[in-house]
């Protein structure tokens, strides 16, 4: 066996690698290598065509694993979720003290952004100010349906984005679905500990 047949096996071999990997970069800098060896082989076996397809990919492959490691970077530095990019393709609406704004067990049909004011998670008794996501749990729940109900404690201004939309954004816009993802997590962080908390102090209250 020549080096040119190593060439050719150790090629297909990294092909057929990139088929059974799951995440975006290992793949392309398995495709980065594996076009290193296809072009190395048609060059060392006089097949130009496949020499000629492979220095082609070659940059294909890098600019892409450029991006994807961009885009992997920008989304693990954005922490913290920006509404002002999308509230011009959001509802705005103003809900007086006292009304209801999101109640138990309806379906979750939108998401929503507390612009101004003030509103009351019920069943916690937990109170969220200017700048609060409301209602993002509720959307990605498999049923769809409301876990708390909230009230407004003051006049509230609210911007509404709909279900199909922030799904959209999810999915299309990266840093936000890891935003999103991470309020999720905290949001059910902090119901879990309002809950625990009553609990641990009955518990450790003398009797």
């Amino acid at each position: 066996m020549t080096w040119i047949d190593l060439l050719g096996y150790a090629a297909s071999a990294t092909v057929l690698a990139t088929f059974c990997m799951d995440t975006m970069i290992p793949l392309r800098v398995t495709a980065i290598l594996s076009n290193i060896l296809f072009a190395s082989f048609g060059l060392g076996a006089h097949i130009y065509p496949v020499m000629i397809l492979h220095l082609i990919l070659f940059p294909v492959n890098a600019l892409r694993l450029i991006q994807v490691r961009r885009v992997v970077r920008g989304t693990l530095q954005r922490t913290h979720l920006s509404m002002e990019s999308i509230l011009p393709i959001m509802t705005h609406r103003r809900f007086r003290a006292g009304e209801t704004l999101i109640r138990k067990g309806e379906p979750a049909d939108r998401l929503f952004y507390l612009d101004r004011g003030e509103a009351k998670v019920v069943e916690i008794g937990r109170t969220v100010s200017s700048g609060s996501v409301l209602g993002e749990i509720g959307i990605f729940a498999p049923d769809q349906r409301r876990m708390a109900t909230v009230v407004c404690v003051t006049d509230c201004e609210i911007y509404e984005l709909s279900e199909s939309k922030t799904k959209e954004l999810y999915y299309q816009d990266p840093s936000f679905g890891y935003a999103v993802f991470q309020i999720v997590i905290t949001r059910l962080l902090e119901n879990m500990n309002a809950f625990l908390q009553p609990a641990s102090l009955a518990t450790s209250a003398p009797r």
